[in-house]
């Protein structure tokens, strides 16, 4: 995801900067009850060519005559909905890299045979979006005001009045295992096999990935792990509050670097900002990086500072995506590329 450069940027363009790991740069910090409930109903869809409908994560029903067969969706919730067998028509946010390729966020789809609608922040092709005849927009929400990621506040009137149902599905402010059981269900109302084998071995792996992270976690109490981000400028040190990933991670035992809440402030709550001369502020034996295209990767970061870092010089650093595919197959590697971190770990910080 590239850098926003505006000079006064919005507060959804700070949030699609790089440096913001915790994905809510400038969204309100602090969640309610409400914010915290998934919304009533798995969804359902009859035969194809009855009626569908999904209510999601806003509370809103979205409703067509027919199960959805054009979808439009975020890369990453495509991406999501590709591991269970549906296929989107067309994506928008990151989808390829400068050289052509698949970006992170696209998993295993052929990025060839959809069409892309915008691969940066702000881009989203109206004219070519209608041309796609969408049945259906789908997204996820990173805030508790319904705004659906990567569709343009300032074009958004016009991209709903293309006609298509919109569904936000939330990732904001609770744990991993929410955001992926409202994916499964959404998958399974637009026709997706949820009781094949596939489905169901990924899920069990799913759940022995996360026992084995919660027994590493327990064995290695005192390994403290750190979640950030780098820019040219800047270096990120997410809290574990608000993010899914990082919350269940957190809930299974892990150990992380937590910014107090006023350092966290300027970041929406999401995450504090370091000089890379203050960037040993936390001690931590194990560093996850963000590894979306938006973030300089570990391997190229030249700052000495970081290179000091006890973490860095043991070798334990790991990659993390902060915007994590929601299907169970896609988040095993989250679980056990952590718990063997954990397990491998030596006490440095």
């Amino acid at each position: 995801m590239p850098f926003a450069r505006a000079t006064h940027p919005t507060r959804r363009g700070i949030l699609a900067t790089g440096g913001a790991l915790g994905l809510g740069a400038a969204l309100a910090a602090c969640g309610d009850d409400k914010a915290k409930s998934s919304g009533s109903g798995d969804g359902t869809a009859a035969a194809e060519t009855g009626p569908w409908s999904f209510k999601d994560d806003r509370g809103e029903t979205a409703k067509a005559d027919k199960v959805p067969s054009a979808i439009v969706a975020f890369v990453g919730v495509a991406a999501a909905l590709y591991d269970y067998g549906i296929r989107a028509k067309g994506v928008f946010g990151p989808t390829t890299t400068k050289d052509g390729k698949a970006d992170v966020q696209a998993g295993d789809m052929d990025v060839s045979k959809v069409t892309v609608l915008g691969n940066e922040w702000g881009q989203f092709n109206i004219e070519k979006y209608a041309a796609l005849q969408p049945d259906v927009l789908i997204s996820t929400m990173f805030d508790d005001a319904g705004t659906l990621w990567y569709v343009p506040d300032e074009s958004k009137k016009k991209i709903l009045a293309v006609g298509a149902p919109g569904v936000g599905i939330s990732v904001y402010d609770r744990q991993l295992t929410e955001p992926l059981q409202r994916m499964l269900a959404l998958a399974k109302s637009l026709g997706a096999d949820t009781a094949s084998s596939r489905v169901t071995g990924a899920k069990k792996r799913f759940e022995d990935a996360a026992a084995r992270l919660r027994a590493a976690a327990k064995a290695k109490p005192g390994i403290k792990v750190m979640a950030g981000s780098a820019s040219q400028d800047l270096f990120y040190v997410s809290g574990s509050d608000l993010s899914i990933d990082l919350e269940y991670f957190k809930a299974l035992g892990v150990d992380f670097v937590e910014p107090s809440e006023k350092a966290k402030a300027k970041g929406g709550g999401w995450y504090e900002s370091l000089s890379w001369e203050n960037v040993d502020k936390y001690p931590a034996d194990i560093i996850m990086m963000d590894n979306r295209t938006s973030a300089i990767q570990p391997a190229d970061i030249t700052e000495a500072t970081w290179k000091k870092l006890p973490a860095v010089k043991a070798g334990q650093v790991i990659a993390r995506n902060p915007e994590p595919i929601l299907s169970y197959d896609k988040c095993v590697p989250l679980l056990t590329s952590l718990a063997e971190a954990i397990e491998k770990a030596k006490k440095v910080s």
